[in-house]
């Protein structure tokens, strides 16, 4: 596994090499058109730019990025009290993955079942599920999703798209400008430069035009292949953590049929999930597809019949494309055979409505909510402001007085709030 993640650490710094040089074209080209009437003093000035642009949006990630993403997905950080199977599976896949440290846990308020994981190296790494996905999955297929998402952060794919995602970005603001400085310069400069140049100030007009068009598809052609293959690999990491593909694949399923693409609005956020929700069916495919088709990753998954290792994941890959596959023969011969394990889990031990009142019940309790059980089993949720000192419970008429605690949190609200005032 380690030689697997040498393997993409080098193959992600020629890649950010190869995005960093496609946004130094652009800035130098733009640079040759506006900024001076010297082409060579402008290349300069133009790629100068262009890097100060991009150093700036990549300390801006460095510096919060992850909280930055998980605050625009709406997660809330949990402990293991507040869901222990969740943190539990975290922590063995932790275990198999090798990361130097626990990754924080988060949860998503939404019904649609989804996973993603940021963190720019693994020491502050956080997963993030939804609480449709902690519902609709029992625990093989649980731990299938945390596997591919701890998978992410150990092969460094999380740095990766991060610096691709910024990098793109870049290239699509300096595009951007381009294109605007045309639009409002009027063609004035154009005129100028094709006067005092001649032939020469026309091609570099063209090759500016072209490289403004031309730059940004490529970029995002690259982040999109390098994010599709990186999302083959999280499969195989999550088949050889877990030992049982078929949990991941089960799961790819559920999660495909429960996708609503009015679930992210983000189109950063959106690349990072399991399965893009902005694709709807979770399917997926071409050129601009964050995601390989999701019904080829449970076909691969499945396929893989004799073995959970990254050799297994990878034959199993040859067998449905016929073609070069998504690991390096390095890592094959590396790669320890793991037999598959059988599933421990019960139909009746999963209950998708008790999963969601529970979980439920924990975002109210991140929320500031109290739980106030009724010995008729239904649970009232007691508001932080809540300053009567008993409450009666709707379905049985049973009267509760409000613990001590609810009461102290509740004036130390109100106290706050006396004192912003």
């Amino acid at each position: 596994m380690w030689e697997a993640i040498a393997a993409n650490r080098r193959k992600s710094v020629l890649l950010i090499i190869f995005l960093a040089l496609v946004l130094a074209a652009l800035g130098g080209a733009i640079g040759s058109f506006f900024l001076s009437r010297d082409p060579a003093d402008g290349i300069f000035w133009g790629v100068l730019i262009a890097m100060v642009i991009w150093i700036v949006m990549l300390l801006t990630s460095f510096a919060g990025g992850e909280q930055i993403l998980l605050a625009t997905a709406g997660a809330k950080q949990i402990s293991h009290d507040d869901a222990p199977q969740l943190y539990n599976i975290v922590e063995e896949m932790k275990i198999a993955s090798g990361l130097p440290a626990m990754p924080k846990v988060y949860v998503i308020d939404s019904a649609v079942p989804n996973a993603f994981a940021v963190g720019l190296k693994p020491e502050r790494a956080a997963i993030a599920v939804t609480t449709g996905l902690m519902s609709h999955l029992n625990r093989d297929e649980l731990q299938g999703v945390v596997a591919h998402e701890l998978g992410h952060i150990a092969n460094r794919d999380t740095l990766f798209m991060t610096m691709a995602g910024v990098t793109v970005g870049a290239v699509v603001i300096l595009a951007d400008l381009f294109v605007r400085g045309l639009w409002f310069s009027g063609g004035s400069r154009r005129r100028s430069s094709s006067e005092g140049g001649g032939q020469g100030a026309i091609i570099i007009l063209i090759i500016s035009i072209v490289l403004a068009i031309l730059a940004p598809i490529l970029a995002q052609i690259i982040y999109f292949a390098c994010s599709r293959k990186r999302e083959y690999l999280a499969d195989a990491s999550s088949a050889q953590f877990t030992r049982y593909p078929e949990g991941l694949a089960s799961a790819l399923e559920k999660i495909s049929a429960g996708q609503n693409k009015n679930f992210s609005k983000s189109r950063t956020l959106a690349p990072m999930f399991i399965v893009n929700p902005m694709a709807a069916s979770g399917s997926g495919g071409g050129l601009f597809s964050t995601h390989p088709p999701t019904e080829d990753r449970i076909r691969v998954l499945r396929n893989m019949t004799k073995g959970s290792s990254l050799a297994a994941y990878e034959k199993a890959f040859r067998q449905l494309h016929q073609n070069a596959g998504v690991i390096t023969p390095g890592n094959l011969q590396a790669s320890k055979e793991e037999g598959i394990r059988q599933s421990a889990v019960k139909p009746e031990e999963h209950n998708p409505q008790k999963n969601l009142r529970d979980i439920k019940d924990v975002l109210h309790k991140t929320a500031g909510y109290g739980i106030l059980a009724c010995a008729c089993g239904l649970k009232m949720k007691i508001p932080p402001n809540f300053s009567h000192k008993e409450v009666k419970c709707p379905r049985c008429g049973r009267t509760h007085q409000i613990p001590l605690e609810y009461l102290a949190a509740s004036i130390a609200a109100g106290i706050g709030a006396s004192q912003k005032k």
